[in-house]
């Protein structure tokens, strides 16, 4: 029988020829490689998920830190490897990747909330109140209805309650790290859609809410890689396809489009090396080479 998350990343692979009928600037490509990937940090991420909300630290930090090399620029992914390492007690572990959560996003609630503890326990009481000075700034901005207004309200008391009680324990806005598949499926291919109307900023965001559940999955990766390059966002879309072939060294959709962004970067002889691992994984070829193939003889999207 197949695993719970083998079925839902079949559902996310399944989503994936939608973006093959969209306008995508002319290029007509094709959606990202369904081959599987040759390490799962996906599955990985969610078994690191299980054991963080059933408080087993020590798996939490195994599966993490296979996860990490992926996805070491995910501030989500920097603050639940931090909050493993405050389940096993190791608060100047937690600090690095937690400080490294709050500076690649400066409004992540669970980031700031886990680092205001954190500094709590190591008795840095004036950056810990510095961390609860940030939330109250971001829930002034915030106000009382936005969606996020819970979820501070609950990071400032835990770091009020840290501050003066130094045996509080991690708390944490669980919908911030434990929401549902059914959720990030539905976001996921909200962002497909979106995608195909040509939404980019929006679709982002859409992925990002995936990520959160499914990490470093390597169709998510590519899919966020592909909508910054059409924002321009060159190398964010480069660093998100790095990411993907990192998950998926053999993913034929993400090798395809780094193949593109580097035409459009003028960079033809990284592009040929790009097909060349396509003709390579492609033995009796496919559409993501031939695609390649013309953009690179073009020396641009081919003309549809």
């Amino acid at each position: 029988m197949k695993s719970i998350f083998a079925a839902r990343a079949a559902l996310l692979l399944s989503a994936a020829p939608i973006l093959a009928a969209a306008d995508t600037g002319g290029s007509m490509a094709s959606a990202p490689s369904v081959s599987a990937p040759d390490y799962d940090p996906a599955a990985e991420y969610q078994k690191g998920l299980d054991a963080l909300q059933t408080h087993r630290y020590a798996d939490a930090k195994k599966s993490f830190l296979k996860v990490y090399d992926v996805a070491s620029k995910d501030p989500k992914m920097n603050a639940v490897l931090g909050m493993s390492l405050m389940g096993l007690e190791d608060y100047k572990g937690a600090q690095k990747y937690l400080e490294r959560a709050v500076r690649l996003d400066g409004k992540s609630i669970i980031g700031h909330q886990q680092l205001g503890i954190t500094y709590a326990k190591l008795g840095q009481r004036d950056k810990a109140e510095a961390e609860l000075a940030t939330l109250k700034q971001l829930q002034a901005a915030c106000g009382t209805t936005c969606d996020d207004a819970g979820a501070l309200t609950e990071a400032i008391s835990s770091i009020t309650g840290a501050l003066g009680q130094p045996a509080a324990m991690i708390t944490g806005p669980g919908e911030l790290l434990f929401a549902s598949a059914g959720e990030a499926d539905s976001a996921y291919l909200e962002a497909v859609s979106l995608i195909h109307e040509r939404r980019y900023g929006d679709a982002i965001v859409s992925l990002q809410k995936a990520r959160d559940v499914f990490g470093a999955h390597p169709d998510i990766l590519t899919y966020l890689g592909f909508a910054n390059r059409k924002l321009g966002h060159y190398g964010l879309a480069e660093d998100y396809y790095r990411q993907a072939l990192t998950a998926a060294p053999k993913h034929r959709g993400a090798t395809e489009y780094y193949g593109e962004l580097l035409v459009e970067r003028h960079d033809l002889k990284g592009a040929r090396a790009m097909l060349a691992r396509l003709d390579e994984i492609c033995t009796f070829g496919c559409a993501e080479a031939d695609e390649l193939r013309q953009w690179i003889r073009d020396g641009h999207a081919p003309q549809s």
